[in-house]
């Protein structure tokens, strides 16, 4: 029967605390209270006929059967991506070490000594005891329960950290994917000039021998020739520095990797156009992090302002003994309880409980800021990322064109040059106009590629908030009931 009062003494407890702790909490700051925080649409030049936001496995419609496998094994072999799924395992311990300050603490003990002395009097004796000891301790407005709200909203933001490192190594697997294909594509075509420019020089030389050119001619084409090839050294080492990259981004040791594709023929990143802003907010994990943080922060000052307030403590002790003999131990004779309550209030403390509040609210006040730049930057970068697919589609179309023209120019005047009708140096120029055009070429439908990568990266690959809280589970068992 005492137990019994014991244990609805200590829940009809908890739930007044509890009470208190809800009354008291405050409620979170709102930091985009300013007009034009949150502005009505994006402005940078956009396709409006694409589907808005992407979808979360946007890597799949690049037009390359090769980059979905590889994102699928980044995903589960990620180094970084499993660093973040343990800090996020960590972050559920820690709730779960703030949520169990809401319960009493119950220890158990059974215990015997044996005592004696020398001589006979007095004898030996042996002495057994068992009992149960119970505490609890709770502020009265709710310490540890802000406690465990910041523990929480720190669990929360851990996980959309973990997405934004997710979203970011999909972005770097295509990223370094596209770059391998770019370089391979750029070492082809400096060999088709380098090809291209030992023809010529075989001609200079035949004409050289046959007097009609001159011993200059044929010193200019050798120098184009051995600039031509000064560049492949340093492409073929890119093109392995990005192979050994990507094996990392996947979580493989980076000797022999290799991957099948040659170039970037046929490989076209889809059209998408961000939504709303203020639908934005709930699509990018990174801003997410920044409100739970915010938030958790939040709730360290309600925390810290309740240790201003008195704790109650209560205790509570039951058992047998000691008694003589094992066989007595739980005699009912034996059976002895205690049951005790105390407050506790800080009288002084040299200014810890001022300065542990004050410490608080401005780290919330950091946060506060940091939340609003991180939005601002968000804003930003989708801003930026519109303008960057807008420019170099509009700079592919244009060096295209150049492209076909300078190749034109450079058939026609190698033409002209075995006929002797132009001399040797309106030919190099139009060689060199070709190369460089080609070279560009390369890197700006890379730079497409990458700036469509940055779009999605920038409007959160595909990740809602939403969704995302309600399909998370707590991956560890530490439920104490």
């Amino acid at each position: 029967m005492k137990s019994l009062f014991h244990g609805a003494l200590l829940r009809g407890v908890s739930v007044s605390v509890l009470a208190l702790s809800l009354a008291a909490c405050t409620a979170n700051p709102t930091p985009l209270d300013r007009p034009g925080d949150v502005p009505a649409a994006f402005t940078a030049p956009m396709d409006k006929t694409a589907p808005i936001w992407p979808q979360a496995d946007w890597w799949s419609k690049f037009g390359t059967e090769e980059l979905a496998p590889l994102q699928e094994i980044a995903q589960r072999e990620n180094l970084d991506i499993a660093m973040a799924g343990a800090r996020v395992l960590q972050a559920e311990a820690r709730d779960g070490i703030a949520l169990s300050s809401l319960f009493p603490t119950l220890d158990a003990s059974i215990g015997g000594t044996r005592s004696g002395g020398n001589s006979t009097v007095p004898r030996a004796s042996n002495r057994f005891n068992a009992g149960i000891t119970a505490s609890y301790q709770q502020s009265f407005f709710g310490g540890e329960f802000h406690s465990l709200r910041a523990a929480r909203e720190n669990l929360r933001a851990f996980r959309y950290a973990a997405a934004v490192t997710g979203i970011s190594v999909s972005a770097s697997v295509a990223d370094q994917y596209f770059t391998i294909l770019s370089l391979r594509e750029r070492i082809a075509i400096n060999k088709e000039n380098v090809a291209a420019a030992r023809r010529i020089l075989t001609i200079t030389q035949a004409k050289v021998s046959s007097g009609v050119s001159s011993n200059l001619d044929l010193a200019e084409q050798q120098a184009i020739v051995a600039q031509q090839e000064s560049r492949l050294p340093g492409l073929i080492a890119a093109e392995r520095e990005s192979r050994y990259a990507l094996a990392i981004l996947l979580g493989r040791a980076p000797e022999n990797y290799d991957v099948k594709a040659q170039n970037l023929d046929g490989i076209m990143a889809p059209a998408i156009q961000p939504g709303l802003p203020s639908e934005f907010l709930l699509r990018n994990p990174s801003v997410a992090q920044a409100e739970a943080s915010l938030y958790a922060a939040h709730a360290n000052v309600d925390a810290a302002r309740a240790a201003f307030f008195p704790s109650l403590g209560l205790t509570g002790s039951a058992g047998y003994g000691p008694v003589a003999a094992l066989s007595n131990l739980f005699n009912p004779s034996t059976f002895v309880f205690s049951i005790g309550a105390s407050i506790l209030q800080s009288i002084f403390d040299g200014g810890r409980i001022h300065a542990s509040n004050d410490l608080a609210l401005a780290a919330q006040q950091e946060l506060i800021a940091n939340y609003r730049k991180t939005v601002f930057s968000a804003f930003s970068d989708v801003e930026t990322a519109l303008g960057q697919v807008q420019a170099t589609t509009e700079q592919l179309g244009f060096v295209e064109v150049q492209t076909r023209a300078s190749a034109e120019a450079f058939r026609i005047s190698e033409l002209q040059y075995r006929e002797g009708t132009i001399d040797i140096l309106s030919l190099l120029t139009n060689q060199q106009q070709l190369f460089t055009a080609q070279d560009t070429l390369v890197q700006v439908k890379l730079g497409r590629l990458r700036a469509n990568l940055s779009l999605y990266n920038a409007l959160g690959g595909g990740w809602e908030q939403t969704a995302s809280d309600a399909s998370y589970k707590n991956q560890l068992d530490w439920w104490p009931l």
